[in-house]
């Protein structure tokens, strides 16, 4: 007898030893602000769980959606933190177990929250923060929520932390308590529809994607001097030069996307990429307000050059009716995107395009002492009185406007700057100036780099060797063909550290970032590789940082989160690439380069 109660006493004792020292098989992604895990072991969570004290019909939505995943996929991590021992000395217990699986009503049913704001619209700066609470011995889910949209957070978590024991029951595997906020208010991606169509269904898994990393800004490049996709009704013409009238959007889609996105918490900002990138489209309106459409390109010959890439055209910034047809196509746009922000480009301006105009020319004859930077200062003084038709909207453009060679004088403060080049440079010239700057950072940010070049008749991919060990070739032993190369991998966007360098001040004025995944090589096929799981690291960058409470990188500890959550992404069907083999993925830090767990801080 003696010896029976001190080996139950030592079982005892081991089981507690376990439950206090292994890890939950699965964390959410994105890391919440504060999350605390208990010790007291697993939680059933019944299959009917009901959502108590909220009637918003948006969060009932959302939360069908939430329990429709939570229960239809059943969710079995797959990369596991450290393995988790099985120890069951006492047989009975087991068998209690399973006859409690046959009631699988039983355990947690009840989820109660609390919204305090349910009328908070979804715009910039809106109070997304939430707090989850599972306590041991409980009978419900607690979750409290400024907004709405804080809610919908809330469920996005709750979907990751229940999980399948594997067998027949869902649970949470510990209690848990989390307390949780962004860090930046404005977090997205940017799909490009102008270089090559995207499906209206391929827009919405993006969203379905951005919805579970918590990303709540998809930034669409609808157009581009390539082709002009939108059936407009102030100029049906336009639609002529898209690729085909299957691949078009009309109102009706466009409102179909903005909705379905604000289900999902996520705001559809559009931009009209003008005045650089502008020739489809506006050609069909009116030919005279294009200069140097249909021009030689080239990148080999500097008196040619009018793009950076085929086709070239840019609206003639001096011609009166390039106004009256921006303000109308402006107006009908800003009917179908409700969000109070609008981007109306501004990059890549050549001056080689504008000597085609003989309004410019003419232009540039009545004063000698006038430059294509006067001639920019032109185009913003006539053309934002335009895009800022209502008080509340504020307007953001590409930093090239303001740091370009060619540039504007003097461009509004309040006008937010997208910061593509530079990387740490010109967030930092941007943000001492005043500027209120998204990052887009193409040396750490740009998803479709590294692919190689897609012009063709190229004659530096025939080269076999590299005769100048000093200056590579720029396909033998240079970067491929792409400009931006290398390939940025999820560690080079999540070890980002964007505001480094960066007075208190200025800090204040990075609203955000955004990852862009321009289409030139980019479809239907491929989108969704192309951006996920990748862009579910920036998700984690910009909602609670890269490190940890002791301010060292947790690249590290991101592994198992991420490889995890491309599996997620797969079981809510968002097609998303492999960052692994398989191999890695069960035993994630088998696969560590450096045996110190701490390499990178």
């Amino acid at each position: 007898m003696h010896l029976r109660r001190l080996l139950r006493a030592v079982a005892t004792a081991i089981c507690l030893s376990i439950a206090v020292v292994d890890a939950v098989k699965v964390n959410p992604l994105p890391a919440p602000t504060s999350i605390t895990w208990g010790n007291s072991g697993p939680i059933r969570v019944s299959e009917r769980l009901a959502l108590k004290g909220c009637e918003n019909s948006h969060v009932r939505s959302a939360w069908r959606r939430a329990l429709d995943a939570i229960t239809r996929i059943r969710w079995v991590p797959a990369a596991i933190e450290e393995p988790i021992p099985k120890f069951d000395p006492f047989p009975e217990t087991t068998t209690k177990r399973r006859r409690d699986r046959n009631d699988r009503s039983r355990g947690i049913r009840d989820v109660n929250i609390k919204i305090e704001d349910e009328r908070a619209e979804l715009k910039h700066g809106v109070d997304e923060s939430y707090t989850l609470e599972i306590k041991e011995g409980s009978d419900s889910i607690d979750i409290t929520a400024k907004t709405v949209w804080g809610a919908l957070h809330a469920f996005t978590t709750l979907q990751q932390i229940i999980i399948s024991d594997g067998k027949r029951d869902l649970i949470v595997e510990q209690p848990v308590s989390i307390k949780d906020k962004p860090l930046y208010p404005y977090r997205g991606v940017m799909i490009d529809t102008g270089r090559n169509f995207i499906s209206p269904r391929k827009i919405r898994e993006q969203i379905d994607g951005m919805a579970l990393s918590k990303l709540n800004v998809l930034h669409w490049h609808i157009y581009d001097s390539q082709s002009w996709p939108v059936v407009m009704r102030s100029y049906p013409e336009m639609s002529k030069d898209a690729y085909s009238r299957r691949e078009t959007y009309n109102g009706e889609d466009i409102r179909s996307i903005v909705d379905y996105a604000r289900q999902r918490g996520v705001r559809v900002i559009p931009e009209t990429d003008l005045p650089g990138h502008s020739a489809s489209g506006w050609q069909q309106v009116d030919p005279e307000i294009v200069t140097c459409a249909n021009s030689w390109w080239s990148n080999d010959v500097w008196e040619f050059h009018t793009a950076v890439q085929p086709n070239p055209g840019q609206l003639d910034v001096i011609h009166d009716k390039t106004y009256e047809v921006i303000e109308k196509v402006y107006k009908e746009l800003t009917g179908y995107f409700s969000d109070d922000f609008f981007h109306v480009g501004g990059d890549e301006v050549h001056d080689n395009c504008f000597k085609f105009s003989p309004k410019i020319r003419a232009w540039f004859a009545e004063d000698s002492k006038r430059t294509f930077n006067d001639l920019l200062q032109h185009w913003i003084d006539r053309s934002v009185p335009i895009f800022k038709d209502r008080k509340s909207r504020r307007i953001v453009m590409w930093e090239d406007v303001v740091m370009a060679n060619t540039h504007a004088h003097s461009v509004p403060k309040d006008i937010i700057m997208q910061s593509w080049n530079g990387g740490l440079k010109n967030i930092k010239n941007l943000t001492s100036r005043g500027y209120d700057v998204i990052v887009s950072s193409s040396d750490f940010f740009y998803l479709d780099c590294g692919n190689g070049g897609y012009v063709t008749n190229d004659p530096r991919y025939n080269v076999m060797t590299n005769p100048d060990p000093d200056t590579p070739n720029f396909n033998y032993g240079g970067n491929g063909g792409s400009w931006c190369a290398p390939y940025k991998t999820w560690q080079r966007i999540y070890n980002y550290d964007f505001t480094d360098g960066l007075t208190d001040d200025e800090k204040k004025h990075v609203i955000g970032g955004t990852a862009p995944l321009w289409s030139e090589q980019v479809d239907d096929a491929v989108i969704s590789t192309k951006m996920w799981p990748r862009a579910a690291a920036l998700g984690e960058l910009l909602w609670s940082g890269n490190v940890d409470k002791d301010g060292k990188k947790r690249t590290t500890e991101m592994t198992q989160r991420i490889f995890n959550f491309r599996e997620y992404l797969l079981a809510n069907e968002v097609s998303a690439a492999p960052l692994t083999p398989k191999y890695c993925l069960q035993h994630p830090h088998a696969c560590d380069l450096n045996y110190d767990q701490s390499a990178v801080v």
